[in-house]
Order: C-alpha cells, then structure tokens, then sequence
C-alpha cells in the first residue's frame, strides 16, 4: 500500500531555513501529484504547496518566495525547502498524494519557528 514517511522537522530561529523530505513507496511516484499541506494548533489542515508530475507548482499566497517544493523522481521523494521561517509557519507538516478516490497522509513532521 502507499507509505508516505517525512523527515527533517525540527526547531528553527525566525529567519532560518529547513528542508522537509517525504519519502513515498507502494505507488507510481512520477505520474503523481504531491504536496505539502500543514495544521497549526486550533487551525484547519491548509495546503502550502503542491508539485505536479511535470514539475508544475503551485503554492499558498503565505509562503511564495519563501517555499520551493521539489521533486526527485529517481528516489521517490519530494521535498520543500523553507527559507525566511516566521513564527506563523509553525506546524505539523503533511505530505500528501491521492489515487482514484483515495487520499494517503503521511503521519506528519513539526515545524517549530521561535522569534
């Protein structure tokens, strides 16, 4: 079945950088879709950015300039590369794919940006 398992979370100054990585197996990982989305405490989960399998992005309005997603079709991983971190960008960070009528989760990475 789909596994999405994320990586490089952690606690960060205001200003600095992390590079999340979510490793998928169990699909086709070039034909799909991927993206990151993030719930803060309180908060509905939102979509920060997501990558097509022609490496077309998009992002939320919140983290243009800040955030590049990226893919790496050769290790199955998609990562996203956080630059300019701000208190309001601390999360639990999802990786996230779908199949047909199926959403699969990854069990998500905390983010956590100090002023």
């Amino acid at each position: 079945q789909v596994q999405l398992v994320e990586s490089g979370g952690g606690l960060v100054q205001a200003g600095g950088s992390l590079r999340l990585s979510c490793a998928a197996s169990g699909m086709f990982f070039s034909i799909n879709a991927m993206g990151w989305y993030r719930q803060a405490p309180g908060n509905q989960r939102e979509l920060v950015a997501v990558i097509s399998s022609g490496h077309s992005s998009n992002y939320a309005d919140s983290v243009k300039g800040r955030f590049t997603i990226s893919r790496d079709n050769t290790k199955n991983t998609v990562y996203l590369q956080m630059n300019s971190l701000k208190p309001e960008d601390t999360a639990v960070y999802y990786c996230h794919t779908s199949r047909g009528r199926n959403d699969y989760w990854g069990q998500g990475t905390q983010v956590t940006v100090s002023s």
